[in-house]
C-alpha cells in the first residue's frame, strides 16, 4: 500500500479534540467551566474566532453548553446510548441523564446465543451473563437494552448476575474489578424485528421493525469484554454531527 501524508486537523478541530478527550477521561466532570474563548485563543495562539469555533463544536457535539456565564461540561443532553453511558459515567460519575431511570429486568447467567459467543470470542455452549433493563425518561421508554458477557465475570463481579443496578454499570463495575477498562468500540446502527419479550416492554407488535444499535466493546489489551443491543423506544434517535472543514 502507499503511504500517503497525514495532515493535520484544523487548529479548532485539534483543540475541540483536547478539550473532549479531557471530558470523556473524566478530567473535566459535569459542571466543570472551561476557559473563556480569550484565554483559549491566548493558550493556544489562535484567533478568537479560532477558539470560538472550536467551543461550537464541542457544543454541537453535546460535550458543553454556553451562557453568559461560560461554557461548561454538560453531557445531560447526549444520546442514551451505551457508549454515550459510559462517557457520561465516566465524566459525571453517573450514566444517567437527569430525569432518566433504569429498571433491571434479568440478570442470570445463560447459555450464549450463536452471535454473542462469536462476539466475545467464547466456544459454542459457552455461558453468558446476560442483563436486560429498561430506560425511561419523562417521555417514556428510552430503550430496552441487553448486554452480555463472558461468564467468568460473574466471579469477579457476582453483581452482575443480580437483578438490581450497578453501583458503576456494568463497564465501572468489570474495570474495578478486573483491570479491563473498555477502549475501543464498534456501533452499529440497523433495523430489526422486535422479539417477543422485548415487544412487550416497548408496547408494540413482537416482529416489528424497530432501531436498534448494537455495540461491540475491547479493553487494552484487545480481547471483547462486552456486546450489547439496544432496542429504541418509539419516536427515539440516533444522530451525530462532524466538522466537514
Amino acid at each position: 500500500m502507499t503511504p500517503k501524508v497525514q495532515r493535520a486537523a484544523p487548529p479548532f478541530m485539534q483543540i475541540a479534540d483536547h478539550f473532549r478527550l479531557k471530558i470523556k477521561d473524566g478530567e473535566l466532570p459535569q459542571e466543570s467551566k472551561l476557559p473563556s474563548i480569550a484565554d483559549i485563543a491566548r493558550e493556544w495562539g489562535v484567533a478568537t474566532a479560532t477558539a470560538a469555533k472550536a467551543v461550537k463544536q464541542l457544543q454541537e457535539e453535546g460535550y458543553v453548553r454556553s451562557s453568559s456565564q461560560g461554557t461548561f461540561v454538560d453531557l445531560g443532553r447526549k444520546l442514551t446510548s451505551g457508549p454515550d453511558r459510559l462517557q457520561m459515567l465516566r465524566a459525571t460519575g453517573s450514566g444517567f441523564r437527569p430525569g432518566e431511570h433504569v429498571e433491571i429486568l434479568s440478570a442470570e447467567l445463560v447459555v450464549a446465543p450463536a452471535h454473542v459467543a462469536e462476539a466475545l470470542k467464547l466456544d459454542e455452549g459457552a455461558q453468558v451473563v446476560q442483563r436486560r433493563r429498561v430506560y425511561r425518561d419523562e417521555d417514556g421508554v428510552v430503550a430496552v437494552s441487553t448486554s452480555w458477557l463472558a461468564g467468568e465475570m460473574a466471579e469477579a463481579a457476582p453483581e452482575l448476575i443480580e437483578v438490581g443496578p450497578l453501583p458503576k454499570m456494568t463497564f465501572g463495575l468489570v474495570e474495578e474489578r478486573t483491570g479491563r477498562r473498555a477502549v475501543r468500540r464498534r456501533d452499529v446502527v440497523a433495523m430489526c424485528p422486535v422479539p417477543e419479550d422485548i415487544a412487550e416492554v416497548l408496547g408494540v407488535e413482537t416482529g416489528a421493525q424497530a432501531l436498534t444499535m448494537t455495540n461491540h466493546y475491547w479493553d487494552q489489551h484487545g480481547e471483547p469484554t462486552e456486546y450489547a443491543q439496544d432496542f429504541l423506544g418509539a419516536g427515539r434517535e440516533l444522530s451525530a454531527e462532524y466538522a466537514l472543514d
